[in-house]
């Protein structure tokens, strides 16, 4: 028989697992920087700036050039592995392309130039020019969906804008790189909505990325934010995000994101944690039902999660 004394000396639920993802944290502080210093830097051209009338045709071209200057570079150095994914890249449509250190790339999937909707992913943790075929892969499937279902003037556009933090890393408990990219992606949305006059735009925001959309202050072209696979955005509530648009929050039945403790520790050095889940009635979000996939199949062909995706894009209830 469990006494009132028993309770009162174990430790509380909540207390392990605080001390759990501490003890993570500081684990990764060690080996993280130590196993990234060895991996030298692929050499890259200088990244092409455009003003705001260059037209998008002159856009792509521009940066395809410069993603075979750079795969011609990096196989140079010897960097075999980034190379050939920038040889597969070159044949895409990029807005931007940086490829020092682990790189910066804005692909479109459609017609932007003549869209009636938009749909913006923002990737999460360890999105890099070196793992960009995955992301490339969940847009390009959220794109043929689209298609499939009569939405072509949707366009899909693959925002990897900032420096992803790595999945074991300390960044990844903080909001510092989800700051860092808010104010690239503010911008960004604001340019996006001249791009494609008169469209509606919708954030599709995975993992870490649901962290940077939280914290993205949206032009009123954004009529929906979606954070699904989330930790959680470091806001209480939906209706405290910087933005008027719909706020979506989905989770698949088979995602290990939901065992990660939904808690923020205030800290000298800042705050740990992203504390309400997202799809706790308390947060405020429209939850949808994002099937029973895992962590990284919401943009997989053929999952309920891509197809609720795939109507919050198209402007449509999920």
């Amino acid at each position: 028989m469990t006494t009132q004394h028993d309770r009162a000396a174990r430790p509380p639920r909540f207390g392990r697992l605080r001390r759990t993802l501490l003890a993570a944290l500081v684990a990764a502080a060690v080996v993280v920087p130590v196993s990234a210093a060895a991996l030298p830097e692929a050499p890259a051209p200088a990244a092409v700036r455009f003003g705001e009338a260059v037209p998008l045709q002159e856009r792509y071209a521009a940066n395809r050039t410069a993603l075979a200057e750079a795969a011609r570079m990096a196989a140079g150095a010897g960097h075999d592995s980034r190379a050939a994914q920038l040889r597969a890249m070159a044949s895409g449509r990029f807005l931007a392309f940086d490829g020092h250190r682990t790189g910066r790339a804005v692909e479109v999937l459609g017609d932007l130039a003549g869209a009636r909707r938009v749909a913006v992913l923002v990737p999460g943790s360890d999105t890099t020019l070196d793992t960009y075929a995955r992301f490339r892969a969940g847009a390009a499937a959220l794109r043929e969906r689209l298609l499939r279902e009569g939405r072509g003037d949707t366009a899909v556009v693959a925002w990897l804008g900032y420096d992803t933090p790595g999945t074991v890393s300390p960044a990844v408990a903080t909001t510092g790189r989800a700051d860092d990219a808010a104010r690239e992606l503010t911008p960004f949305l604001s340019g996006l909505a001249r791009l494609a006059p008169g469209a509606g735009i919708s954030l599709l925001c995975h993992s870490y990325g649901s962290v940077v959309c939280a914290r993205t202050a949206t032009p009123a072209a954004v009529t929906d934010v979606v954070l699904y696979g989330s930790p959680g955005t470091g806001a209480d509530r939906a209706a405290d995000l910087p933005t008027s648009a719909r706020v979506w929050a989905g989770r698949g039945a088979g995602d290990w994101i939901a065992d990660v403790p939904h808690v923020r520790l205030e800290l000298l050095c800042g705050s740990l944690g992203f504390g309400t889940d997202p799809v706790d009635p308390a947060f405020g979000a429209r939850v949808f039902d994002a099937g029973g996939g895992g962590h990284s199949d919401y943009l997989t062909a053929g999952t309920a999660s891509l197809a609720r995706l795939a109507r919050i894009a198209a402007g449509e209830r999920p």
